[in-house]
């Protein structure tokens, strides 16, 4: 649904994105990381045919960025940091003038307008002006109208800043449940928390290029190396003797008993357990550590770094 190939885009002298590759395809979400100024709002531009690239090509739903720029923007909702919002229309204007943009019927316009308001949890102030919204308000009228036209390719900038928490679960909620196999998502967060609830795929891009991707248990293993495990145990650990299965590194031990890093955890765990019980341990527990996309990013960014 979305494919980009040695997408690039010169200003001057300075590449501001450089041989970007991505494939998103229908049903999955791509959370797009990167530090401020490091080429995702270029890219996304260039994905909307707002910028036309100086090298590379990009696809949307099938349609080529340069050649085919109307289709492209048809096929698309776009969500931005800045909104472009209307403060004097009031939101039933604001999201019916859009509805006319995108060519939808006046029976649509209604029916889609209303049913994102309510969803929003807009309906009573519809018809108030823009310009007395809240800021989380705004946004949540900014991506009402991304959706208006049910675009098979969602865009999403920074899609829940400036929301109290209730109003950025529902947007989280809502992302959610666009997830189809006849749509595919783009979300660029700083988030990243969110990105993790939310995304199949990450690419953490740095200086125009994209530093590393692949799904977030594929990043985990890479950059933070294979899983750690801790097992709580009653009574005493017995350190001495005990023979470990080969892909097995004891670790120093946690609150509750040892931890381990595991290479294989589906044939090594259960020879720990089988092992314990022969030597009298009693096995509370064993779950695995934690690991987040936090620790994910920050070890990418860390190697790039050191280099």
């Amino acid at each position: 649904m979305i494919h980009t190939e040695d997408l690039s885009k010169q200003f001057g002298d300075f590449w501001a994105v450089d041989g970007v590759s991505l494939d998103v395809e229908p049903g999955q979400v791509l959370a797009l990381l990167g530090q401020n100024g490091a080429g995702k709002t270029t890219t996304v531009r260039m994905l909307t045919s707002v910028l036309a690239p100086t090298r590379g090509r990009a696809q949307i739903a099938g349609f080529d960025v340069v050649q085919n720029p109307d289709k492209v923007r048809a096929s698309v909702g776009v969500l931005t940091e800045q909104h472009g919002l209307y403060l004097r229309m009031t939101g039933t204007e604001y999201l019916d003038f859009f509805g006319k943009v995108y060519r939808l019927s006046t029976p649509e316009r209604r029916q889609r307008s209303q049913a994102w308001m309510e969803y929003f949890g807009l309906a009573e102030v519809a018809k108030r002006p823009i310009g007395q919204y809240s800021k989380g308000m705004r946004q949540k009228l900014a991506l009402a109208r991304t959706l208006l036209h049910d675009p098979p390719v969602l865009l999403l900038d920074e899609p829940t800043s400036a929301m109290d928490p209730e109003s950025a679960q529902l947007v989280r909620k809502a992302i959610a449940s666009l997830r189809s196999e006849q749509r595919a998502i783009i979300i660029c967060t700083h988030n990243l928390v969110e990105a993790e609830m939310l995304a199949d795929k990450i690419a953490i891009i740095y200086r125009g290029s994209v530093l590393t991707s692949g799904t977030i248990e594929g990043l985990k293993r890479s950059l933070l190396g294979p899983a750690e495990y801790e097992f709580r145990v009653r009574g005493e650990w017995p350190h001495a003797g005990f023979e470990l299965p080969a892909g097995v590194t004891p670790l120093e031990n946690g609150e509750s008993g040892p931890r381990f890093r595991v290479e294989n955890p589906q044939t090594s765990n259960p020879v720990l357990l089988r092992e314990m019980m022969k030597r009298g341990v009693e096995v509370v527990a064993l779950q695995e550590l934690p690991r987040t996309l936090e620790q994910v990013y920050l070890a990418a960014m860390a190697q790039v770094k050191h280099v």
